[in-house]
């Protein structure tokens, strides 16, 4: 669970990629976020995500299209390339500027992004002389020049850029403005239903690729999760079902509900088995345990990207409507406007909203 503690620190928990970014408190028990993934289902390939934060993100949804120059924002030697692929990304506003960030999405070619919270995650003092790409874009990047799960890994392992976490102002109700670090790592899924993990851990990208790794929480590493998981009770040990929104507790859950799901007669019940799978692990809206920590994580929306058929779709905690949108029913060639559907002042959107999108500045997701 996430607590407000007089020291806080928050960051970008992207997706992003969409990756991609959204902020969080690095603060004992600041965690937040779960994903989870149904390759087998013989209906489609889906991955779920909830995103846990305590306060409104002003969140919207934004197509993307090729041939959009792109620049890594970290200054000296920053990564330059041009999206090779459209995407369909889930941006939040976090800075005072008005600027959003992106924390989940898929490209065009299937291949899904989710940003999540991890505590141990070490990017590394900075090397000028490799280029280098803010962790705010570093979902995002994927994204733009990736196809499938592997390819995302080689870039990834090929030391051809760097991942540079940076310092973020950001203000907390009841808190002032403070410093942020974003520790962040990365879920990867693509349309043949691979998978992979991604964290970076004293200064080297630790990769976990497996399409049975289906689910991801925040702390402890990966690793360490597969090790507290052969604990309970259908993975090896004896340990009953936990309860608790705390991220080994959400990660042991989302495993046996996944493992549990009976295969769906259609497309419909596949998204409602994942779907229920993603309820299962989200935290009670604005709700907490200690009331000394009233700003408590809740999941205030769901992703659920379909690497299948290249549709989207958002559930947000505020509106009893699903909102969706694919990529058929955009223009993705270079030149192309950029577009955007806001959430935030639009809640009762629902449904395909493909129509609902605007043109919009790209320079709104770029990170200052």
């Amino acid at each position: 669970m996430m607590h407000l503690s007089p020291k806080i620190i928050s960051v970008v928990c992207l997706v992003a990629l969409l990756a991609g970014v959204s902020l969080f408190y690095a603060m004992p028990g600041a965690s937040a976020c779960s994903r989870m993934m149904s390759a087998d289902n013989g209906q489609a390939v889906l991955t779920a995500r909830n995103m846990d934060w305590p306060v409104d993100m002003g969140t919207s949804l934004w197509l993307l299209p090729r041939g959009l120059e792109r620049d890594g924002m970290t200054g000296k030697n920053s990564l330059k390339w041009t999206s090779k692929y459209a995407s369909l990304v889930t941006a939040s506003a976090w800075l005072p500027s008005g600027k959003s960030a992106v924390s989940d999405g898929m490209n065009e070619k299937g291949l899904v992004a989710n940003m999540l919270w991890l505590d141990p995650s070490d990017y590394g003092k900075r090397d000028e002389k490799i280029p280098g790409l803010s962790l705010a874009l570093w979902g995002q990047y994927i994204l733009d020049n990736c196809e499938t799960v592997a390819e995302a890994v080689q870039a990834i392992e090929s030391s051809s850029f760097q991942v540079v976490s940076q310092a973020i102002p950001v203000t907390v109700p009841g808190a002032g403005t403070t410093l942020s670090a974003a520790v962040l790592h990365l879920a990867l899924t693509d349309k043949s239903g691979d998978s992979a993990i991604v964290e970076y851990i004293a200064g080297k990208p630790v990769v976990n690729h497996n399409r049975n790794y289906t689910i991801m929480t925040n702390q402890p590493s990966f690793d360490k999760q597969q090790e507290n998981l052969r604990q309970y009770q259908g993975f090896g040990g004896t340990k009953p079902l936990p309860g608790s929104t705390e991220p080994t507790d959400r990660f042991v859950r989302a495993a046996y509900y996944m493992k549990l799901s009976a295969k769906p007669h259609n497309y419909r019940e596949a998204l409602a088995g994942i779907l229920s799978v993603a309820r299962a692990a989200s935290q009670p809206f604005r709700v907490s345990g200690d009331p000394k920590h009233p700003y408590a994580g809740a999941t205030i929306w769901t992703s659920l990207a379909d690497s299948t058929f290249g549709s989207y779709y958002l559930a947000m905690a505020t509106s009893p409507f699903i909102v969706w949108a694919s990529f058929a029913d955009f223009d993705l060639e270079p030149g192309a406007p950029v577009m955007k559907l806001d959430l935030r002042n639009n809640p009762d959107y629902h449904g395909n909203t493909a129509k609902q999108f605007v043109k919009a500045d790209v320079t709104e997701l770029i990170p200052d």
